[in-house]
């Protein structure tokens, strides 16, 4: 069966014009990176992936942003990314962005709309900094003996984010280093409390800090003393309740590092921006609201959408497209505001009604449509259709045990949701209330959900999940997956055919390399695979955009398997097992499913209720086949033996009692 939203469905182009896509527009991504270049981000550590080379916290860093940027520039072009280093006495004021800047803050590359000739000049950096270790320590010369206070380092982010980012765009800072106690001298509480204020004021003007910290065996990352008491927390707690710093619950998203290899695979999982796919109000009871704003948890990546160009001679220009509505009749433009919208009626009808005319007629509120007529409806109508008339938003139905949730309902991508407290006072309170509840009483919420304006409605299912940490440090948030669940038409029974099992042992030397092959932990980590067709294509474009001659035998699919590992780990319980299975005499036995004598098909010749009525009312109703007579009665739960009169005679009775 078709999807619900196809029952209303019309022309793709159509369908675009009536959708609301305004909360995509002006939406660019800019990224800030804050690096710290103190002494110990520049001291030289041998090179993991080139031998007899040195290397440094920074030049990863600033490698980081190099591969951020380069990527950008293919999927993002409208999007911005500047560089911003602390703790370095270079300075200059040829710009005023600079001159502004607190002391021992420099910005590399304010923020800009990306392009390669600046990528580049960063890559020569990085190439000059390959051959002489010291040449980034010549170019950023470390701060001596003292640090740059946090709050000006917070301040000279905003002041560059404020001269060089679209107000309207998603602004983020990476922060990286690999201090965790900055201010461990005299005044450290003043000096805390300073760089908590600029943050807020960071945060309010719309920007998101997101900090990479970098740890390691000699020098470890303590979160506690420092960053705990000035990162704004991401978890549900209120304010004005009291709060341990120490408690890594409060503590808000961050990384931490401990191989610095890692940074740039980290950086490629955070370089796609938290947006909100819509912010709605979620109603508890009545007079019992709450704001809330929903996040997708995975979209697929596509290629970017070509450019139509035009071959002007001289020059190239791009190509416009445009959609125009034209009446073949008098060869003239229709404008947009009078098209009408209609349905394909049955074959028996259609032909009986050439001219599609709409001859309808409006009595105060309600259409009137002559039987046998096409009904056409306006734009607004096919709104009110998909819509039910209900305004966006999330109304609580009541509550279920969480073994009632099966996993065959998980029919699509769900989203999660979070508490929005600018729309609902309060909102984070009630909300964090509900979660806990719902988790110890091992429940799950029911609720019909209208995310857009010009969306359906649908029924789901809220699942609770808790504030936790895993082992690698990451922190996922407290809030609820919003599940859709499936209407029953959608539900499909399995056709599940017994056949011959195996032996006990041949399911023992199986399992034997199985194990061995088994991902780690149990579990397949996603952000660890980029999309093989998507990196190739990406590679190319990049080489193209960079002037680079692009190697096609340099791209490295890490989704094909590691052969030679696995016959080390596990050929010799697979040769085992390919034994056991020869000499297994069930794998002998051929199951051969009965023949069944083909069937022509028939031509589809049903016809709806409405048409049917319609030959009632015009004593037509001898026009119609037995086959569909029945097809008729057997729909009404009618008996359907007889011949055609007494067929006639029963859909003639049905129509009377239920007229």
């Amino acid at each position: 069966m078709a999807p619900y939203d196809d029952w209303n469905a019309i022309d793709e182009e159509e369908d675009e014009e009536l959708q609301d896509y305004s909360y995509l527009e002006g939406k660019r991504d800019v990224i800030l990176f804050c690096i710290d270049c103190s002494e110990s981000m520049q001291e030289l550590r041998e090179d993991p992936n080139y031998e007899d080379t040195k290397t440094c916290h920074l030049f990863a860093a600033l490698e980081a942003a190099v591969q951020t940027q380069k990527k950008k520039v293919i999927v993002g072009p409208n999007d911005s990314v500047g560089i911003m280093l602390f703790n370095t006495t270079r300075k200059t004021a040829t710009t005023r962005i600079q001159s502004e800047l607190k002391k021992n803050t420099f910005a590399y590359q304010p923020i800009s709309p990306l392009g390669a000739p600046t990528i580049q000049e960063l890559i020569r950096l990085l190439d000059d900094a390959r051959e002489d270790p010291e040449t980034l320590r010549k170019a950023f010369p470390p701060l001596q003996g003292k640090r740059v206070p946090m709050g000006d380092v917070f301040t000279s982010c905003n002041w560059v984010l404020r001269d060089g980012a679209p107000k309207t765009a998603t602004k983020r800072v990476f922060l990286i280093t690999d201090e965790d106690n900055p201010h461990s001298g005299p005044g450290s509480q003043q000096l805390i409390t300073s760089a908590r204020t600029t943050l807020i004021d960071l945060t309010q003007a719309g920007v998101t800090v997101e900090p990479f910290f970098i740890s390691t065996p000699d020098n470890p990352f303590d979160v506690t003393k420092f960053y705990s008491s000035v990162l704004l927390p991401t978890n549900l707690a209120d304010d004005d309740e009291d709060v341990d710093p120490s408690d890594p619950s409060v503590l808000p998203e961050s990384i931490s590092i401990s191989r610095i290899e890692d940074l740039l695979a980290q950086m490629r999982f955070h370089e796609v921006p938290k947006r909100a796919h819509y912010s709605v109000p979620f109603k508890l009871g009545e007079g019992l609201t709450i704001g809330v704003k929903g996040y997708g948890l995975v979209t697929e990546q596509k290629k970017g959408s070509y450019k139509y160009f035009v071959d002007l001679g001289d020059r190239m220009e791009v190509a416009t497209s445009r959609t125009v509505y034209v009446d073949e009749a008098r060869e003239a433009e229709v404008e947009k505001t009078k098209i009408l919208y209609g349905t394909s009626l049955g074959e028996t009808v259609a032909v009986e009604d050439d001219e599609d005319e709409d001859d309808s007629r409006i009595e105060g509120m309600i259409r009137e449509v002559p039987i046998g007529k096409r009904p056409f409806y306006t734009a607004e109508d096919i709104r009110s259709f998909r819509t039910m008339n209900l305004e966006p938003g999330i109304k609580l139905l009541g509550f279920k045990d969480c073994s009632e949730l099966a996993f065959e309902d998980n029919i699509k991508h769900s989203h999660f949701i979070y508490p929005d407290e600018m729309t609902y006072s309060g909102s984070k309170r009630t909300f964090s209330a509900l979660i806990k509840s719902l988790v110890k009483k091992k429940k799950i919420g029911l609720v019909l959900s209208l995310t857009r304006r010009n969306a359906t409605p649908v029924f789901c299912a809220l699942l609770p999940q808790e504030e936790k940490a895993d082992e690698a440090g990451w922190t996922d948030p407290a809030g609820f997956h919003l599940i859709p669940l499936p209407f029953a038409d959608d539900i499909r029974a399995a056709t599940v055919t017994k056949a011959v099992r195996a032996s006990d042992s041949l399911k023992d030397a199986a399992r034997a390399w199985i194990d061995k092959l088994s991902v780690k932990n149990g579990a397949y980590p996603p952000d660890s695979y980029p999309n093989p067709a998507l990196a190739y294509h990406n590679a190319q474009l990049e080489a193209s955009a960079f002037r680079e001659e692009f190697d096609p035998d340099s791209f490295e699919d890490l989704t094909l398997p590691k052969i030679e590992m696995i016959h080390k780990r596990a050929g010799a319980l697979m040769k085992a097992w390919k034994v056991a299975l020869a000499h297994e005499e069930a794998a002998d036995i051929v199951d051969i499913p009965e023949k069944v004598a083909g069937t022509k098909r028939k031509a589809e010749v049903s016809v709806d209720e409405a048409e049917i009525r319609s030959m009632y009312e015009s004593s037509s109703l001898g026009k119609m086949r037995v086959d569909q007579l029945k097809d008729f009665l057997r729909s009404k739960s009618q008996p359907v033996s007889g011949k055609k009169a007494e067929l006639l005679e029963r859909v003639a009775t049905w129509f009377d009692e239920h007229a």
